[in-house]
């Protein structure tokens, strides 16, 4: 699981970090807003801890920005804990609301509540009779593997990491091919018809999004 820790005090970030480094989680680590959106459009975050004061751009409008792009789940971090703040907070739609000073364990405890509810911790993806184990690099529909080439498991876990969200096939190619592939969308689309065809009765989970690329929707 990888952690996006934004906060512009070094020393809070470095005691979260010291604290996810315990329970060996993956980090990232910001110290403003721009560049926390930044990171989440690069990497595949799984979890933000967002501060609300920082310069260049809060907490607030980092959120309601990165909301746009990654469905990420949002703790943030406050020393503010006025009832307005955590009303805009949740309106945006962060999932949990920690004031200043805080406890480091309830803080991962938090972030442990969080995962197990969105099934990041666990090594499987399971929906009705799809599952993926992503140690294996398996995927099963009613316990028949199902046989992918490598892209298209890298296209189906990504899918299934950005769940709901609109993903362009720009972003597909930089994503599952590399940043310096020349390749055309056509690619994308190929790829896309033959995961869709081997998903059989689950094709229609990835959705055409029209005039910019693909959606996993569940």
């Amino acid at each position: 699981m990888k952690i996006l820790v934004v906060d512009d005090e070094k020393l809070i970030r470095e005691v979260i970090i010291e604290y996810l480094k315990l329970e060996n989680y993956d980090y990232l680590e910001a110290s403003n807003g721009i560049d926390a959106i930044n990171l989440v459009k690069h990497n595949d975050i799984d979890i933000i801890i967002m501060d609300i004061m920082m310069p260049k751009m809060d907490g607030f409008l980092a959120s309601s920005e990165i909301k746009k792009i990654s469905d990420a789940p949002i703790i943030m971090l406050s020393a503010r804990d006025t009832e307005l703040d955590k009303l805009n907070g949740f309106d945006i739609g962060i999932d949990d609301y920690i004031t200043k000073p805080f406890s480091p364990k309830e803080l991962i405890a938090r972030i442990k509540a969080i995962a197990k509810r969105i099934n990041i911790d666990n090594d499987l993806f399971i929906y009705e009779d799809l599952k993926i184990d992503y140690k294996a690099h398996s995927v099963f529909i009613k316990d028949k593997e199902i046989k992918l080439t490598p892209k298209e498991y890298e296209l189906l876990v990504y899918f299934i990491k950005n769940k709901n969200i609109a993903l362009s096939r720009e972003t597909l190619l930089s994503k599952i091919w590399g940043y310096d592939y020349y390749g055309d969308y056509r690619t994308i689309d190929t790829h896309i018809k033959m995961l869709r065809n081997n998903l059989g009765k689950y094709r229609d989970l990835i959705k055409t999004v029209r005039a910019v690329g693909y959606k996993f929707e569940i």
